[in-house]
């Protein structure tokens, strides 16, 4: 099969059992991402004119800094890892991911231009040393920030925080954060099948290492530790419901989340595995609490 054949292979029919790791569990996971993207272009996104009231609040989101240099840093270590990939269809699905990853970055900036939000200056953005280490940082990172932004652009919908056009105009980018997402957790799946034997315990040890940097990661976020500027920005993936003017309580907002992370992921294929540990850490946590209404 030649290059262009392996990449332009169709995703298996609806009636074919895929088994995880197998070569139709690539081409699944693979046409899923590339057979989905949407070729919008920022440079034509017309932002909508707010009411003043409606900008300062988004001007005050302690949020884009963090937006923009998360955005930034995914894009390069996705690229990076790219450049690492052999098989011709992975390759071409991970450029389109690293992609997007970029495309992101460039939606944010236009955005804070045209609402005049400030921004720090961007730091350097240095190629990492271990390309798959960075995509698992990346991809894990994705899966724990998803979830809850998932929730929270549903309460900003929801309140009217963000208005309606708004609203559609960041849709496009919410839809992608779930692909991707779908699509790194598969690749750890088919990825744990077919590497050589003696690579698995390394790899293993790599996976609970990324873990455990993210898991003290947002342990720090949560002490505030360090700039309180940086605190408050860092720590907005679980307090941002009252930075949008809302008091949900954590199991409130947990339940949101599960809702809408069940709700973005449906559309794909379900011989796809969905994202588990967040999801599965909600549950069980909402078993210990109090029951509560939703708003």
């Amino acid at each position: 099969m030649s290059v262009m054949e392996k990449i332009e292979a169709p995703a298996p029919g609806p009636e074919e059992t895929v088994r995880l790791g197998s070569e139709a569990h690539l081409r699944l996971m693979c046409r899923q991402l590339l057979d989905t993207h949407d070729p919008y272009q920022p440079a034509l996104i017309e932002w909508p004119e707010l009411e003043e009231e409606t900008r300062k609040k988004i001007v005050s989101l302690p949020i884009w800094d963090m937006a923009v240099q998360t955005e930034g840093r995914t894009g390069l270590f996705v690229k990076t890892f790219g450049e690492t990939v052999e098989d011709p269809l992975l390759k071409a699905t991970i450029d389109m991911d690293a992609f997007e990853e970029a495309r992101h970055k460039v939606v944010l900036a236009d955005m804070v231009k045209a609402y005049g939000i400030g921004l720090e200056p961007e730091p350097d953005y240095v190629k990492p040393r271990d390309p798959e280490w960075a995509f698992m940082r990346s991809g894990y990172s994705e899966c724990i920030d998803s979830f809850f932004g998932f929730g929270l652009f549903r309460i900003a919908k929801d309140t009217g925080f963000f208005p309606p056009a708004l609203i559609d105009t960041f849709e496009p980018v919410m839809r992608e954060e779930g692909r991707h997402i779908l699509f790194f957790v598969n690749w750890v799946a088919w990825w744990r099948r077919t590497m050589p034997w003696w690579r698995r315990p390394y790899f293993e040890a790599k996976v609970l290492a990324v873990w455990l940097f993210l898991i003290f990661e947002r342990i720090d976020m949560a002490k505030g530790m360090g700039d309180n500027s940086k605190a408050q920005e860092n720590n907005f993936t679980l307090n941002g419901s009252k930075e949008l003017g809302v008091e949900v309580s954590f199991p409130e907002l947990a339940r949101i989340c599960l809702s809408e992370n069940d709700r973005r992921l449906a559309p794909y294929d379900k011989r796809l595995i969905r994202p588990k540990f967040v999801p599965a850490m909600m549950r069980l946590a909402l078993r210990f609490a109090p029951k509560t209404k939703t708003i």
